[in-house]
């Protein structure tokens, strides 16, 4: 692949973008991925914490995924779906290997597949089964430290991480581990 910025020159948000742009034309020509890029804008993030890149797009009340939208329908589409922006983050970039920043933006690609033939995307059957076809995961590596972590009492295997306080962090003993049905421990 023919990358007019070097993966290891990139220095500033718009390497990033450069890079990423670049990489995912040549997986749209090589691995056929069905995407429009020019219905796709792209940006850094300098303030995600625990995601590695999104998809941000219009939510469409209608839309669900294996049914192809009717765009004509909707205002400003013109009959080709709307706009919709790749967010990059920058940590994420810095944090990941090159195998691992390609592989998330293999996942990212599948989300814009989906969102520009049915309107929406999820990570369900159909986005599993063509993130296999790109030899991608279904989740992304982590690249944040989770301020909480939570494990199962008896077996002690991860049960979840969170960055934030939330319910589950704060009635853990209301719930139980999927593994073992056991209590949650904070580590």
């Amino acid at each position: 692949m023919g990358q007019s910025v070097a993966y290891e020159d990139v220095t500033s948000d718009a390497d990033v973008v450069a890079w990423s742009r670049e990489y995912c034309r040549d997986v749209r020509r090589e691995w056929g991925v069905d995407v429009r890029f020019d219905l796709v804008d792209w940006e850094v993030s300098t303030r995600a914490k625990r995601r590695a890149a999104a998809v941000k797009r219009p939510k469409l009340p209608d839309a669900t995924v294996g049914d192809p939208y009717d765009w004509a329908g909707v205002d400003g589409a013109d009959g080709r779906p709307l706009p919709c922006t790749l967010s990059l983050t920058r940590e994420a970039f810095e944090a990941f290997d090159r195998g691992e920043w390609e592989a998330t933006l293999r996942h990212e690609l599948v989300h814009v597949e989906q969102y520009q033939r049915d309107g929406t995307t999820d990570h369900g059957a159909a986005f599993r089964t063509r993130a296999a076809d790109l030899e991608t995961d279904v989740h992304c590596p982590t690249f944040a430290d989770p301020k909480y972590v939570l494990s199962c009492t008896d077996c002690g295997g991860l049960v979840a991480r969170r960055y934030r306080d939330c319910k589950l962090v704060r009635e853990r003993a209301r719930y139980r581990s999927d593994c073992c049905g056991a209590e949650l421990a904070l580590d």
